[in-house]
């Protein structure tokens, strides 16, 4: 009987004692979220483009209302809090779902939708390029149809561009594309194929990850609403195979997708029947086998067409559609020895 006393005293302390040692991140706990601003400089907004250039986070205009032009601001950050405006009146207007990357040490703007739902609302196909933000330089028109929410991606030291749709709040079904086209300049552009195995869409992303491409979800918004969760792979950009026809999460369009801790992720968006905003997080290896990222506190509030950075070994989100618009910013450390 005392040996068995001691024996449950010593339990008893030894629980205690590691109760008191620090949680290390990644191994007993989840990393949550951190907010890093309620309200950034720049209005809120979604649809913006986004961009991590010159060490630094960027926004490039957006939407704030269907009856109101819009914005042709550009602001940048190096921590998420402080925001600079770069340029307050940019000289490209397509800037409601545009196409933006950074490629051959420039970033590259390109098509996007103008004046909401008022007269003269119209996608575009400029494409225009910038070495700092202020001073933009016109790269002419593309030859791809005038189209907003397609995706555009630096793949192989080339520029390639999937899908879109012609028109934003007018356009049913057949105003969607699945065309492929690749620039290695930025400027001239090769179509790859005039119809992909993937059906037409845009608000879906696709995604550079370990030598492959990644295409994920998206559909159409009005008048005919179609959404999406399949996943497609590519290793050369033209050819393409179905990895799945339904992953985990829901089918969504106005998402974002990054790369971070060698996996791939998908963070919010919207669906309708019902209609519904998502504040989840998925990541996966291989696209077919995904995990809901659960840290057991609240975080960002559900949205969609926010702004997703990968930056300093942070994973970001800012701004968004909640309803209402906003401008928060929000990131997630995860440790680089993370294991899921």
């Amino acid at each position: 009987m005392l040996r068995a006393g001691i024996k449950t005293s010593g339990i008893k302390l030894v629980l205690a004692a590691l109760a008191l040692v620090p949680a290390v991140p990644g191994l007993s706990q989840t990393p949550a979220w951190q907010r890093e601003t309620g309200a950034a400089d720049w209005r809120p907004r979604d649809s913006q483009a986004q961009l991590v250039y010159q060490d630094r986070m960027w926004i490039l205009g957006g939407w704030f209302k269907s009856d109101e032009a819009p914005p042709r601001d550009i602001w940048r950050s190096d921590n998420g809090k402080d925001w600079e405006l770069v340029n307050e009146n940019a000289p490209w207007k397509h800037s409601d779902f545009p196409m933006a990357a950074v490629f051959r040490g420039r970033m590259w703007m390109m098509g996007g939708w103008y004046n909401g739902r008022l007269p003269g609302h119209e996608a575009g196909n400029e494409i225009w390029s910038s070495a700092d933000g202020i001073s933009w330089q016109p790269e002419g028109k593309a030859p791809w149809s005038a189209r907003l929410a397609g995706a555009l991606v630096e793949f192989k030291g080339k520029l390639w561009l999937f899908g879109g749709s012609e028109n934003y709040y007018f356009g049913d079904s057949s105003s969607l594309k699945n065309d492929i086209w690749v620039s290695e300049d930025g400027k001239t552009w090769t179509q790859v194929a005039a119809s992909s195995a993937w059906s037409p869409r845009a608000y879906h992303q696709v995604t550079a990850y370990r030598n492959k491409l990644y295409l994920m979800g998206g559909g159409n918004y009005t008048p005919v609403y179609e959404a999406r969760n399949d996943v497609w792979v590519s290793e050369n950009g033209k050819d393409w195979k179905q990895l799945t026809g339904n992953a985990p999460w829901h089918e969504r369009i106005w998402f974002t997708t990054a790369v971070y801790r060698d996996h791939i992720w998908v963070l919010g968006g919207w669906s309708n029947n019902p209609s519904r905003n998502w504040d989840d997080a998925w990541y996966s290896r291989d696209g077919v086998n995904w995990t809901k990222y659960e840290n057991g506190e609240a975080a960002w509030k559900e949205r969609h067409a926010h702004a997703t950075f990968v930056y300093r070994d942070k994973l970001w989100i800012a701004g968004g559609m909640t309803p209402p618009l906003v401008n928060d910013v929000w990131s997630l450390s995860l440790p680089k020895k993370w294991k899921p």
